[in-house]
């Protein structure tokens, strides 16, 4: 199984988007989820270091400025997703990562409380 660990880069642009309210707070994921099409696209436009702060894993072993290096995407290159979110603190829990599922449960948690969500 691969093992990751937390980018505080993409963690800190996820913050970022998050307090200038660059988010979306219901998609769905699956619909929205950037596809090979949409991440080649992406690429053409930007730079790999653009494309890896979308990602909040970095996947141990995995040379840099390729896709599998990249893990984790909570958004779709313009804004976060809430569901994103979930979906990352889903994936990293079902399969123990535990530091990817912690960074994304926490950013979930601030992306609830700037948008007002409450109990």
């Amino acid at each position: 199984m691969a093992k990751y660990a937390v980018d505080p880069v993409a963690v800190e642009q996820a913050k970022r988007l998050i307090e200038s309210r660059q988010y979306v707070l219901d998609s769905e994921w699956g619909e929205v989820q950037p596809n090979a099409e949409a991440q080649n696209a992406f690429l053409a436009n930007h730079s790999w270091d653009e494309y890896a702060a979308w990602h909040l894993g970095l996947t141990e072993g995995a040379n840099d400025e390729t896709k599998a290096r990249y893990a984790f995407v909570y958004g779709d290159f313009r804004r976060i997703h809430r569901t994103g979110l979930i979906a990352c603190v889903y994936r990293a829990a079902e399969w123990r990562h535990k530091s990817i599922e912690l960074a994304a449960h926490d950013l979930l948690q601030l992306l609830d409380a700037k948008a007002g969500i409450k109990d």
